[in-house]
């Protein structure tokens, strides 16, 4: 039985979220249109053909074909934009344009946040085209070690550490590399920014009138220092102090508020430094791939249904700030090495580890696979839940050490 209450939701061609916010939309007794670029009609609810490249243009298009909706939903990072586009045209709430392509480009962040006094690491632009000697520069103005990186890519995918000025530039032409591979502009700006040492966490939230409430705080014990920075433990509640946690929550908003963002989902990247927290990214979109399915709020609730409901004018229930009802994690599995995947063997002694709730392989047999930061997909995803967060990362690991991808 449906509310009455209509939805759009804007899926990309490839996207690991849609079913889940379908399910959280069928769960929620809402009638749903869906709009995509290349989905194929999925759960039985057509599919309104867009092409997102030309934002203005798609939004006109599709508020003209969905009819009457209560709230435009993105279900992947990819449709933010039209999203806002669309929910504009609608006259629905929804974040300024603006505010999200600031979020989307990382340059435009640094920059935003400076203005606004938000803690971040020092950072350069590296100018399209620039000389090594350039690159060079910019590096040593941050200081050594520094992180260089692409602005328009995510999930740590063109991200690289340099311990020197040589490096730097090593780092400068291998995201180039990256970036023509993943076909953005090879010669869009760089960033080099300061290397901040120091724990690393994560926060999912959601924004009304301005307000960021925390919904889930992720630790990330297995944080990499370099070269590459690939996430693979996430584990929440954090185990910070709370002190700790509650500056994180106010870096966080705001950095959202910096950017002009004041309505829906926020994920944000955070480092615990010897004088507060830093803000290394934020994106407008919750937590990306699998990872949410792992989350269960009071009443059972996913992650997927706090953010339609309030997209549909509900404000986050005090009860969903106190985060997931246990604790909880996700391994995501990175690529180990360049090749065709074959196998990844051992899943069903990794399932059989006491907390682990699943383990989902993502990459089907036969794929050229790639590891970051030069490719951007993980193997897989294994989700744990235990009493503490010290058993659901002792799950995850364990877990992980049953699994190995066969690669040629």
């Amino acid at each position: 039985m449906t509310t009455g209450r209509r939805v759009l939701l804007l899926v990309p061609a490839r996207s690991y979220r849609a079913a889940d916010f379908m399910l959280a939309a069928t769960k929620m007794g809402l009638d749903l249109t869906v709009a995509s670029d290349g989905a194929l009609p999925v759960g039985g609810h057509p599919v309104i053909p867009v092409h997102p490249g030309v934002p203005g243009r798609a939004a006109e298009r599709i508020a003209s074909r969905c009819g009457p909706v209560d709230a435009v939903i993105a279900a992947d990072a990819p449709m933010l934009l039209l999203a806002a586009s669309v929910a504009a045209h609608l006259g629905l709430p929804h974040n300024p344009v603006g505010a999200v392509l600031s979020a989307s480009d990382k340059t435009r962040q640094r920059q935003l946040w400076a203005g606004a006094g938000v803690a971040q690491p020092r950072f350069e632009i590296v100018p399209a085209h620039a000389s090594d000697d350039a690159v060079q520069r910019a590096a040593a103005a941050t200081g050594f070690p520094c992180v260089v990186k692409a602005v328009s890519l995510s999930a740590s995918q063109g991200v690289l550490r340099a311990d020197d000025a040589a490096q730097a530039v090593r780092a400068a032409t291998r995201i180039r590399r990256v970036l023509s591979a993943a076909r953005q502009h090879a010669d869009e700006p760089l960033l080099a920014e300061e290397y901040l040492p120091g724990p690393e966490l994560s926060i999912d939230g959601l924004l009304s009138d301005d307000k960021l409430t925390p919904l889930a705080v992720f630790d990330k014990p297995a944080a990499p220092d370099g070269p590459t920075f690939e996430e693979t433990l996430l584990v929440t509640p954090s185990r910070l102090p709370r002190h700790v946690i509650a500056c994180a929550v106010r870096t966080a908003g705001h950095a959202a508020r910096a950017l002009g963002l004041h309505t829906g989902p926020v994920h944000a990247e955070l480092r615990v430094t010897g004088t507060g927290t830093a803000m290394l990214e934020l994106a407008a979109r919750s937590i990306g791939g699998l990872c949410s399915r792992v989350l269960r709020f009071p009443g059972g609730k996913s992650l997927e249904e706090l953010i339609i409901a309030s997209a549909l004018g509900a404000a986050p229930a005090p009860a969903a700030s106190g985060g997931p009802e246990r604790p909880c994690g996700i391994f995501m599995l990175p690529v180990p090495r360049a090749g065709v995947l074959r196998a990844v063997e051992g899943r069903a002694a990794a399932e059989a580890v006491p907390g682990v709730t699943g383990v989902t392989i993502t990459i089907p047999p036969g794929r050229q696979v790639r590891p970051l930061p030069d490719g951007d997909q993980y193997l897989g995803f294994i989700f744990a839940e235990a009493g503490t967060p010290g058993d659901v990362e002792k799950a995850l690991t364990s877990a992980s050490q049953q699994l190995r991808a066969v690669i040629d």
